[in-house]
């Protein structure tokens, strides 16, 4: 995670997403869902998606942009591509709750 935030800090259509956010509570609670999500034993413990999204008017663009910089981060942890696809493939779903709210 902590390369996923480096990834945002330094990308300024990403960054404009999170400037008010508390990134310690944006690690912990990513972290969290990322573990529930690849079943993980770990409890997502935040909001669901729609109240975290709601207003942020994410179009698929910046989305994409998103899983962009997530897979970066992902290579330069050395995670194996065969595992980064398994993420990936939990992951996406939650697209449909997050861009146009």
């Amino acid at each position: 995670m902590d390369n996923f935030i480096t990834e945002i800090e330094f990308d300024s259509v990403m960054y404009a997403f999170f400037k008010d956010s508390n990134i310690d509570r944006f690690r912990e609670k990513i972290s969290e869902h990322i573990c529930m999500l690849t079943g993980g034993p770990c409890e997502y413990t935040g909001d669901d998606m729609e109240q975290v999204h709601a207003g942020m008017n994410i179009s698929e663009s910046d989305f994409n942009h998103g899983v962009d910089l997530f897979i970066a981060a992902m290579t330069k942890a050395n995670i194996h591509h065969t595992i980064q696809n398994k993420i990936l493939a939990v992951i996406i779903p939650t697209r449909d709750v997050m861009i146009y709210l």
